[in-house]
């Protein structure tokens, strides 16, 4: 292993894009600033390296944004300068990229001819080549290189064409491919659609006489509001001072596909996506990781977070007592790795091992995936040094070896490690005494009932869209050299 490399398990994992949040107030009662900073929160999972909201005031858009997780971005100094008006949007921003644009980040609030919106997205527009070269030569100008701006783009140029906003929207799904959930505020109302395969989640809730659009139904519960449904793959939700409405665009997918990784990984545990438990989801996987694996051992224990409640389904089906097997510190700064020793960059992985709970033990331990294996290799290194007797390595979820180009962050097939070695290669890379993963067949059973079915390309190349095979290039941008 480079002994110079941060071990971080944010980088070692299959990431989201971001998170999307948007209230339309019905009820005077209501502080639309503090809910949606609430909602962030609560949204924080999906995204770490920017958040911002934007609010409508009588026709007026204020917006705070910049780099940082939510308590960083915002303070009583910086909500203040957001007005209590009827709509708001909410955006945390997730990127692998070495150099932070700040222009990518949203809500991105456009001026055009009919008006104004401010639109917050989360996924992965697999045309955007074609697109954008097709606006610039239009004589458009971008500011980033974000999703968000390009479909804005869109939508603006559909609306000269068109009799109002929600046809612009319409329109503009036809044009856009890959993977998006979306909302917009607009002077009057607020929207959210979803592209028609349905690969990223987006719901509706209400609070008290008002309504919700966002990524995830645990913003819904923990706002003490009500989940009324999952946004439709291809459909569009309306909101303004005459209530709810839905339009579902003209073209529809051949076939409709969640990304199954909201359930392996992505999504937060108390969330229901789809119809489908996301915690009844993970722990199903963890009973079936037994089936497959009949481990004799003395303790289970799960990677924190992500894999203990795959590991406490384990135990429940095995019989074996499920322990603690690491302390995570969740109070290290996200840049301890700079500037440090080897010792000290190890533990950016912010585990230590519980010695007194795992020594002289046969360990179960369960991560939710393994992406590049930096990670596993270094949580079998705590429990070796820890004193562990015996280490059996599990993954809830498939070898993952295919590309993701439609919200994960995953678009470079040599960093997989499963894609350069074999189960028993990674087992000696890791220094497992016993490494496997999760079968297909059992994944796809751990969401059973999922209604618009699961996209697990990653694993299988069977992608419920077009792969695209051009890629945009920023021919400007300046490079960053460490």
């Amino acid at each position: 292993m480079n002994q110079f490399a941060i071990i971080d398990p944010a980088r070692d994992k299959a990431n989201d894009e971001c998170g999307v949040f948007g209230i339309y107030k019905n009820n005077d009662e209501l502080d639309v600033v503090s809910i949606t900073h609430d909602a962030l929160y609560s949204l924080q999972h999906r995204g770490h390296v920017s958040a911002g909201i934007t609010v409508n005031d009588n026709r007026r858009f204020f917006t705070v944004k910049e780099l940082g997780m939510v308590s960083e971005v915002f303070n009583q100094k910086t909500l203040s300068k957001l007005p209590n008006g009827n709509i708001a949007v909410g955006h945390v921003r997730y990127t692998m990229n070495a150099a932070l644009d700040r222009a990518a980040n949203q809500p991105l609030v456009l001026r055009y001819k009919e008006g104004s919106l401010a639109i917050a997205s989360n996924g992965a527009i697999t045309n955007f080549p074609q697109i954008r070269s097709e606006l610039e030569r239009g004589g458009s100008i971008f500011q980033s290189n974000s999703n968000a701006e390009l479909m804005a783009y869109v939508i603006a140029t559909e609306r000269i064409h068109t009799d109002n906003l929600e046809d612009a929207v319409l329109c503009a799904m036809k044009r856009l491919r890959g993977a998006y959930s979306t909302v917009i505020c607009a002077p009057t109302r607020l929207i959210g659609f979803r592209d028609i395969h349905g690969f990223r989640p987006l719901c509706v809730g209400k609070l008290k006489d008002s309504y919700i659009i966002t990524s995830e139904s645990c913003v819904i519960e923990t706002l003490g509001g009500e989940l009324l449904r999952d946004v439709e793959p291809g459909e569009m939700v309306v909101i303004d001072k005459d209530g709810f409405h839905s339009y579902m665009a003209e073209e529809k997918a051949k076939k409709t596909s969640l990304c199954v990784f909201e359930y392996v990984y992505v999504a937060r545990p108390d969330s229901v996506i789809d119809g489908i438990s996301v915690f009844s989801a993970r722990r199903k996987a963890g009973e079936l990781l037994f089936k497959e694996y009949p481990i004799e051992a003395d303790m289970v224990c799960g990677v924190p977070d992500s894999g203990i409640i795959a590991a406490e389904g384990y135990a429940s089906a095995s019989g074996i007592p499920y322990g603690m097997g690491f302390m995570k510190n969740k109070f290290l700064g996200r840049n301890a790795g700079t500037g440090m020793d080897k010792k000290k960059r190890l533990l950016h992985t912010k585990l230590t091992a519980l010695k007194s709970n795992v020594a002289d033990k046969r360990i179960v331990v369960i991560d939710d995936s393994i992406v590049r294996g930096q990670t596993s290799q270094h949580i079998v290194n705590l429990l070796r040094v820890a004193g562990a007797k015996e280490i059996h390595m599990l993954v809830s979820s498939p070898p993952f070896v295919f590309p993701c180009h439609f919200g994960i962050d995953i678009s470079d097939e040599k960093s997989l490690i499963a894609n350069r070695m074999t189960v028993d290669e990674i087992r000696r890379e890791i220094g497992a005494d016993t490494f496997g993963y999760l079968s297909i067949d059992s994944l796809r059973k751990t969401a059973e009932g999922c209604h618009i079915g699961l996209c697990d390309g990653c694993f299988t190349k069977q992608f419920a869209a077009e792969v695209p095979t051009t890629f945009f290039v920023d021919k400007y941008a300046t490079k960053i050299h460490k």
